[in-house]
């Protein structure tokens, strides 16, 4: 059996003339061995049609959504690889396939169908009726780390990806067992609603320390978005401080707090430059808040104040969300909103009636409060319910739904459920198959343009089907016209292509004080490893700020605050404050925490962390503190809670330089300790500072309680645990 060889610099892909891969290895190593796995003998190619549409072919065999495997290929050299001409099983036609070789990758594209006349004769269709296209699908062991992100499967030694060129390109990965182990088969496809001719997919095979200068060649040969370079920036780790409600009054506060906190980076909401209510209920219209008369002009003053102060302004909006009380939606509903399901109405509907009557079975439609909204000729109408026997219909209607237009309505119009977002009900999602996308995208653009340089695209989960395109179309829609492109950006939601221009992964939502570090370990902390498979960094944020009044577990915390970062930094990954100015102004630990804040975004700055101490602190289960010693260097160590006499003082202990340490403070106020402890010691407001004056009374000591203080004893471990497990505020 003849083959087929198609190679780079860095490696060579052998198909037989049957179209199923044979070999794929690496020149530079040849000690890799052979990259594909004998598991499952799979071609190449395929073709996936709804039914078969030849007419003996379709009299044959069944009729449903058929695959048509590959049988056969053949090449011809060009001057920038080989055309491909593959033939498949059944099915009357042959694909023309370009692959351009470049030195670390090959590209994978239809250019054309070959459809002999005899294909489909007397057919009234345009032929052929393809479904879809898998431009590549490889075999491959299961190695030590898979990125479902990227869809490339890796080792200490090598790398093998199937990516995408093109936005249209889906790229995935189906994983098999055996009792003799497991493999996966990388997929790129192409697909018909979306678009077949023209779409590369690319396969990436290198030792493992290339791989990612190779995607960074195909970035830069395709135009599309630096996802490598990003990842590489100076900036990627750096933690970020958010604000919803900045504007030209407050900017001033804001900068001295993010100063004070260490912060490189502050994100701002949407809502911090244009009108919202209600959630995101104006979400779309982009109406500038009254604090910005000049409009842009006044923005991009307020941009240059953070800028000045050393701080980099970033824009966080949701790009696929409309308002339902936007102009989009009110008084008449824009017919380029997404729809969930379709109907057609099956007789005329007057402007009094409460009863929507159609042909199609509206059995499934969403039963959620606050979603239940139809669309028909611009009209919003909310329903109770619906039948599943003819004659259907709508039920209990409310016409002229969040004050639309009410209107007599044909029958035969078309219209649907309007696509509402689950998070709050305040909002739809736009339909990306329209021009709306772009719309509002450059309302977005117009406002980042103004002095932002990286961007959160919240709510991306907010798309239609198929959700692998339309999340990263939705997202790259707006990235493209972002000017100058973003140094990173980060998102609520992520599909393969979104690697590209999505360089930092997700943050996750509040979690409140009483269950903060218990979610850190359960989700973030969890995904960052994984995300690491992926070569990329989460957001450990967003953490929202709440002062200690009123709150029995004590608000937010330095130790939270500690813990969180600490883990964060030991991914190389960032985190995100949810500022609350009011809270910021009465929390009398502010200081501490912000100091916090400050100390670990000076040690990721300077990289400071070795890779044993990143090691030590990935432990979820083992607290650490960062201190500063006498000389002002920081030192690192684990520090233990323990239990305290009142529920208002917080206690850690620790050793350090061969002495017992405790680091203490109140959470809510200031006043004097009383701890029962018989053995010498020292109080200071730094480990290494100037000692506190300390007071005895009846063999107690009387310390300072307020912000941190670090107390040095030649207690015993037990001595000191028991001492604050009896202390009281006096």
């Amino acid at each position: 059996m003849s083959e087929l060889i198609l190679e780079t610099d860095a490696f060579r892909l052998i198909l037989g003339e049957d179209a199923v891969p044979r070999s794929l290895k690496l020149k530079a190593i040849p000690e890799a061995g052979e990259l594909l796995s004998g598991a499952e003998l799979l071609p190449f190619f395929s073709v996936v049609q709804d039914r078969p549409y030849n007419n003996e072919v379709k009299l044959a065999h069944p009729n449903k959504r058929t695959t048509f495997p590959a049988n056969r290929v053949r090449a011809e050299k060009t001057e920038t690889g080989w055309t491909l001409t593959v033939g498949f099983e059944l099915a009357p036609y042959e694909a023309v396939i370009e692959v351009i070789r470049a030195p670390r990758y090959l590209s994978f594209a239809l250019r054309e169908f070959a459809v002999p006349p005899e294909g489909y004769p007397g057919l009234c269709m345009t032929p052929p009726p393809v479904a879809s296209l898998r431009l590549a699908a490889l075999t491959v062991p299961e190695r030590k780390y898979f990125g479902e992100w990227l869809n490339v499967g890796h080792d200490e030694t090598c790398a093998v990806a199937l990516i995408a060129g093109d936005p249209r390109l889906i790229a995935d990965s189906e994983k098999h067992r055996s009792a003799n182990g497991g493999w996966r088969v990388l997929t790129a496809e192409v697909r018909s609603e979306i678009g077949l001719k023209n779409i590369p997919a690319l396969l990436i095979a290198s030792p493992a320390g290339e791989f990612l200068d190779a995607v960074d060649d195909a970035e830069r040969d395709l135009g599309l978005p630096r996802g490598v370079e990003s990842r590489r920036s100076g900036e990627i780790n750096a933690s970020a401080y958010w604000t919803a409600n900045c504007t030209p009054a407050n900017v001033d506060e804001h900068i001295r707090y993010a100063k004070q906190g260490g912060f490189r980076m502050m994100l701002l909401y949407y809502t911090c430059l244009f009108r919202e209510r209600g959630g995101y209920a104006l979400n779309g219209n982009y109406d500038w808040r009254d604090e910005y008369p000049r409009g842009r002009e006044d923005l991009a003053a307020m941009l240059d104040r953070i800028k000045d102060a050393g701080i980099t302004p970033g824009l966080h909006f949701l790009q696929t969300h409309i308002g339902l009380d936007s102009r989009y939606c009110t008084p008449v509903a824009d017919g380029r909103l997404s729809l969930t399901r379709r109907f057609t109405l099956s007789a005329d509907v007057g402007e009094n009636d409460r009863e929507i009557p159609v042909e199609q079975n509206p059995e499934g439609s969403v039963t959620a409060e606050g979603a239940r909204i139809l669309s028909f000729g611009g009209e919003l109408i909310s329903y109770e319910g619906y039948t599943t026997e003819p004659p259907y219909r709508f039920t209990g209607c409310g016409r002229g739904h969040r004050g639309t237009l009410v209107k007599p309505h044909p029958r035969g119009e078309l219209g649907g459920i309007l696509n509402i977002s689950e998070f709050g009900a305040s909002s739809c999602y736009l339909d990306q198959e329209t021009s709306l996308g772009d719309e509002i995208a450059d309302k977005i653009a117009d406002a980042y343009g103004a002095g932002f340089r990286f961007c959160y695209f919240d709510g991306s989960e907010g798309a239609h089907a198929p959700f692998e395109y339309n999340i990263p179309l939705g997202q790259y829609r707006v990235w493209k016209k972002l000017d100058p492109a973003p140094l990173y950006t980060e998102g609520a939601a992520k599909a393969h292509f979104s690697w590209h221009h999505l360089s930092g992964g997700n943050a996750f939502d509040v979690f409140p004080p009483s269950v903060f570090k218990a979610m850190i370990r359960k989700y973030p902390a969890e995904e960052a490893p994984r995300m690491r498979q992926d070569f990329t960094r989460i957001n450990f944020g967003w953490w929202g700020f709440w002062s200690p009044e009123g709150r029995e577990d004590g608000g937010t915390q330095a130790d939270l605050v500690e813990y969180g970062t600490s883990l964060a930094a030991a991914w190389d990954c960032p985190v995100t404050i949810q500022t609350n100015l009011a809270a910021f102004r009465t929390h009398p630990r502010i200081g501490d925490i912000l100091e916090v804040f400050r100390r670990w975004e000076d040690v990721r700055a300077k990289h400071w962390l070795t890779e044993e101490q990143k090691e030590a602190l990935r432990n979820p289960e083992r607290e650490h503190v960062l201190l500063r010693n006498g000389s002002g260097e920081y030192e690192l160590v684990p520090y233990e809670q323990i239990p305290t006499g009142d529920s208002r003082i917080r206690a850690f202990v620790f050793q350090r330089n061969g002495s017992r340490w405790a680091v203490y403070w109140h959470l809510s106020g200031d006043g004097t300790l009383r701890l029962p402890l018989d053995a010498p010691c020292a109080v200071s407001r730094e480990p290494d500072g100037d000692p506190a004056a300390i007071r005895k009374e009846c063999g107690a000591l009387l310390l300072p309680a307020g912000d941190r203080m670090w107390l040095k004893t030649d207690a015993s471990e037990e001595e000191l645990k028991e001492a604050f497990a009896n202390a009281a505020l006096l």
